[in-house]
């Protein structure tokens, strides 16, 4: 077991008594982005979310580890110190919470008190950060998502990993809603975050991220299995044949 990558054994999940997921195997190590492929209802963005540990999704059978956790074992707070992180597909607003503000105590959440960012030094690294995304400054003291546009509520969560630099990043549909201008900032992002620290689950129903976004692997899920892996070419031929083929091959 390498303590640099998420190992997902044979994972079987339900919810209200529906089978979502029926055996899944998948790797994520640090310094690779590993796209996730499959129609609506495929299982996808469960995944993500029985990985950071949502209450609602029950896991019948399986194992997820990470540097010699069990992760099903850990509350969602104690994931995240460990070093996952979820960018959601609809983010929520936090009404009266400035972004500033937000970052900065999410940041020194998982810290000793006596190793907490002080104000001055927070500020540097967020600008740094928003400069590295193209995010005007004013950002900063918005409230958290209020009044945000889809692609700047996206922007937020990339701006959240770069921030508090997980070690296993799940990107739930981070391209749904965005036109291209937005796609290209929020690619850029996952390409210069995703390095040897960190490594990406990247969840998308479309090529068109993978354009900027190069994955190493691409795999496909079907109502809740994958039934395939690939590389690149994978998510290019799935853009000309749609699903249809892999449901055949599987049959």
């Amino acid at each position: 077991m390498s303590e640099n990558t998420l190992e997902i054994e044979n994972l079987h999940v339900e919810v209200e008594g529906e089978k979502i997921l029926n055996g899944v195997d998948l790797e994520i190590s640090k310094g690779e982005v590993v796209a996730m492929m499959g129609p609506n209802g495929s299982g996808k963005s469960t995944l993500a979310k029985v990985l950071m540990g949502h209450p609602a999704y029950d896991v019948i059978e399986g194992e997820v580890r990470f540097k010699g956790e069990d992760v099903l074992e850990l509350e969602p707070d104690e994931r995240a110190h460990l070093g996952l992180f979820l960018a959601f597909q609809y983010p929520k607003e936090i009404t009266g919470v400035s972004v500033s503000n937000f970052l900065r105590t999410a940041l020194n959440a998982g810290k000793p008190e006596d190793e907490e960012v002080d104000p001055v030094e927070f500020g540097e690294l967020l600008t740094e950060k928003m400069e590295m995304l193209d995010i005007d400054p004013e950002f900063a003291n918005r409230y958290v998502n209020e009044g945000f546009s889809g692609g700047e509520k996206k922007r937020m969560e990339v701006l959240q990993m770069a921030v508090l630099q997980p070690e296993i990043a799940l990107v739930d549909e981070v391209d749904s809603g965005l036109d291209i201008d937005a796609l290209k900032v929020v690619a850029k992002g996952i390409n210069e975050l995703t390095d040897d620290e960190m490594g990406t689950l990247l969840i998308t129903h479309y090529q068109r991220i993978l354009d900027y976004v190069e994955p190493d692997t691409v795999c496909v899920v079907i109502d809740g299995e994958i039934e395939q892996k690939g590389g690149p070419e994978l998510a290019e031929r799935l853009e000309e044949e749609g699903y249809d083929w892999v449901r055949e091959a599987a049959a």
